[in-house]
């Protein structure tokens, strides 16, 4: 039956291939590739209405971003209430990725669990270390793709009509784990270099998928960094894994950045011991990155 490209017709961006978008409608299932600008912004999960080839965006309800090493800003993924963050006992992430995509996705008013993919290996110690550093904040997923290990939590946990993406560093095993639970896309999957024991690219086109059990997942290229955007020191100190307890009313500045002020709660719960040394020292230096930021963002501004 031809298509009558007279009428609005909504939709979802579901694949983007850099001068062209596939867009899936809601009202019968049906897809179509429209063409589209490199420059135009748009993203996996954008909501819109295509007219003929005319491609309108709606307002979008959530955006994923993350700023690269060299300082560039990448939009991921548009209207996402999930985000889960991919490690493995190999590669190892970089130092502070997790706490990163935990503060990013809080600030995008996504919620963050946690998967440690290839449990197979020896990752006992792995598992222990993470329950105990982030158990109390957020949901955490102990799995193996490859051997279809702990996979059903994890598909409950979308079932219930949830969209989301898994972010991770290259080689953790994001689209093994997508494999598995969408066996139907069969994602090709790579090997780590033998040389550093980093992986090799296998994602290169961000598409978005539907689980068989309920849910959408958006597959994401792999990288090695995950730097916040537009995160404001008050946002760091309400969104840093670990700080929850602290509430908005216990210091006594609302706007505490809990590095020196007087009755600050959080100081306060270092020396107890409730909140770790360590925890506290990676609280710093996300502080000082989040400042430095701001200062960088000025700059650009005046110069505009």
């Amino acid at each position: 039956m031809k298509r009558d490209d007279s009428i609005d017709r909504q939709g979802v961006i579901v694949a983007h291939y850099g001068v062209a978008v596939e867009v899936a409608f809601a009202a019968d299932g049906q897809r179509c590739a429209v063409r589209v600008k490199r420059s135009s912004g748009h993203v996996i999960g954008d909501e819109v209405v295509v007219k003929g080839e005319v491609l309108r965006r709606l307002p979008r309800k959530t955006e994923l971003r993350r700023r690269d090493a060299t300082g560039n800003i990448h939009l991921l993924a548009a209207n996402l209430d999930l985000l889960g963050i991919v490690v493995a006992p190999l590669p190892i992430s970089p130092p502070n990725f997790l706490d990163r995509a935990i503060v990013a996705a809080r600030s995008a008013d996504l919620v963050p669990f946690l998967v440690i993919n290839k449990v197979d290996l020896d990752s006992s110690a792995l598992v222990d270390s993470l329950r105990a550093t982030y158990g109390a904040s957020i949901a955490i997923f102990p799995l193996s793709a490859a051997r279809k290990i702990g996979l059903d939590p994890l598909r409950a946990h979308f079932s219930s009509g949830h969209r989301g993406a898994f972010v991770g560093t290259t080689g953790v095993g994001k689209s093994s784990l997508l494999n598995a639970l969408c066996p139907a896309i069969a994602l090709r999957v790579g090997e780590l270099n033998d040389y550093n024991d980093k992986g090799c690219h296998t994602t290169t086109v961000s598409t978005l998928h539907l689980l068989p059990d309920g849910g959408e997942l958006v597959d994401t290229p792999g990288f090695q960094d995950f730097g916040m955007v537009a995160i404001s020191a008050p946002e760091l100190a309400a969104y840093f894994p670990g700080f929850e307890e602290n509430g908005v009313n216990a210091c006594r500045f609302r706007n505490c950045r809990h590095r020196s002020e007087p009755a600050c709660a959080v100081i306060a719960r270092v020396e107890q011991g409730t909140i770790l040394e360590e925890r506290y020292r990676t609280y710093l230096q996300l502080l000082d990155e989040v400042e430095a930021s701001v200062v960088d963002e000025r700059q650009r501004d005046w110069k505009n």
